[in-house]
């Protein structure tokens, strides 16, 4: 999992999501470049356009909650907190 936060194109991942983490990328930096390429090169290296699709909901979800959170100034939660969520979450199921 380090390996793909730091780098998603050198981890030991399976190509489709490699593509697909690629394709992520570009939508959330620079969202006027995306094109129907792009959307094909993704479903050509494997991605099906469900999972595609899927993908860029959880991500628009994702960028919409990170851009309040930063116009609203939230503070991050701390190590404490974020490991106490964790284990919330994996006793209801979401681990």
């Amino acid at each position: 999992m380090g390996a793909a936060l730091e780098d998603h194109r050198a981890a030991p991942l399976p190509e489709p999501l490699k593509a697909t983490l690629s394709f992520l990328e570009k939508l959330t930096l620079t969202p006027g470049q995306v094109s129907e390429r792009d959307v094909a090169e993704v479903v050509a290296a494997g991605t099906s356009p469900q999972a595609l699709r899927d993908a860029i909901e959880v991500c628009a979800a994702f960028n919409v909650i990170d851009r309040i959170a930063d116009a609203l100034d939230f503070a991050p939660q701390s190590e404490a907190s974020l490991r106490a969520s964790t284990r919330h979450l994996i006793r209801r199921g979401y681990g």
